[in-house]
């Protein structure tokens, strides 16, 4: 499973993480360099024009990003991320899927891809991690 030995061990520990969690953020699955997070959208996290905030965006696949890293090796922090937002999500569930790409003595790389509920990919975050 890795460092928490359960979802509800992995939840519980990120109840400190108020930003995220009280945008309605939640860790839906964890395994061992992965992770998934989910939310639905609603009036809070829109921008002006009524569409989903980047930030909104950005948190969420930071969020699953921070789940999956941790699940490693706690604790770990970002050292560096970038995000593309390929499209609008067109339906008001978004999922964040993180999966590892290398583990290194002092750093990690991840994936995260961001999808809204009917399974389009909205957005692309890269995040490397440095193990404290």
């Amino acid at each position: 499973m890795g460092v928490f030995g359960s979802l509800e061990e992995a939840r519980a520990y990120f109840t400190k993480d108020t930003f995220a969690t009280g945008n309605g953020m939640e860790i839906v699955e964890i395994g061992e360099g992965t992770a998934v997070t989910r939310m639905t959208v609603d009036g809070r996290h829109l921008n002006a024009e009524g569409g989903v905030m980047g930030g909104v965006i950005f948190t969420l696949a930071d969020f699953a990003f921070a789940a999956a890293v941790n699940n490693v090796h706690r604790p770990t922090v970002a050292l560096q991320v970038s995000i593309n937002y390929l499209t609008a999500p067109k339906d008001k569930i978004l999922i964040a899927r993180a999966h590892q790409v290398r583990d290194g003595r002092t750093t990690c790389v991840y994936d995260i891809d961001v999808e809204d509920g009917l399974g389009r990919r909205i957005a692309q975050f890269v995040g490397t991690g440095y193990k404290l």
